[in-house]
């Protein structure tokens, strides 16, 4: 069952709502929903709106709080931050340093699979956006702290950053990794991606950079084609301490 306040997808015939139990009612174009009664169901129970329609209860997952959560600016893409717990091995016995916090969302994804996450976001309200959605999310492992990464202390596992960098950020990023731990660094523009190699290639015995590249598969009556979506979002640099 769901407490009041908590965030629930239901999804339906073509349509899916990013709704809170316990809040009344909730006007849709398939009718009305009792989101009152979503405190009494469990994932995977069916609601019927007031013409009948029905939506199945399901908990949110870290893809939903992407799609559908508040924001503050454009988040990583799931492929992107992907490839980042992908690349660094991110466990659950993991310390994470992101920085870069936004919306929260790649914060979200790390959650889900490690011990521990510590993000930093420098702006005030980004910051308190981060930490509702956080909430929303049911992460007590994720702490947002609202001020400047230069500022970190600590030792970590994996640093995450999704910044405008600087040397100084890489040279203070390689001070707090364990030996043996990560840098990820997502840049959006080549000048950025040369100084983060730049500056770690000084510092850390490997170095990869990667291009963020993906597409979908559009199927349609025609034929089944990549879709015509940009598949090009950044780049990843991940360094080994």
């Amino acid at each position: 069952m769901f407490d009041s306040g908590d965030r629930v997808l239901l999804a339906g015939r073509g349509r899916t709502f990013f709704v809170r139990a316990g809040t009344g009612s909730f006007s849709t174009d398939r009718g009305v929903l009792d989101l009152d009664a979503l405190l009494t169901a469990s994932p995977g129970d069916i609601v019927r709106t007031h013409t009948g329609e029905e939506f199945r209860v399901l908990v949110p997952r870290a893809p939903d709080f992407f799609a559908r959560a508040s924001r503050s600016g454009a988040p990583m893409l799931p492929k992107d931050i992907g490839l980042v717990i992908a690349c660094t091995g991110m466990n659950r016995n993991d310390r994470v340093l992101d920085a870069g916090t936004g919306s929260g969302i790649a914060a979200i994804y790390f959650g889900g699979v490690a011990g521990k996450v510590v993000t930093y976001e420098i702006r005030p309200e980004f910051a308190r956006q981060a930490e509702k959605n956080v909430a929303d999310a049911k992460l007590s492992n994720v702490q947002v702290v609202c001020g400047d990464v230069a500022d970190a202390s600590g030792t970590y596992d994996v640093v995450h950053l999704d910044l405008h960098v600087s040397p100084d950020i890489i040279r203070h990023a390689w001070s707090l990794l364990v030996p043996g731990g990560f840098l990820a660094c997502y840049t959006p523009f080549l000048e950025q991606l040369f100084t983060v190699m730049d500056t770690a290639s000084g510092l850390f015995p490997e170095v990869t950079a990667h291009e963020c590249i993906g597409r979908e598969i559009a199927r349609g009556p025609r034929g089944t084609r990549p879709s015509t979506r940009v598949c090009h979002t950044g780049y990843v640099t991940v360094a080994r301490k």
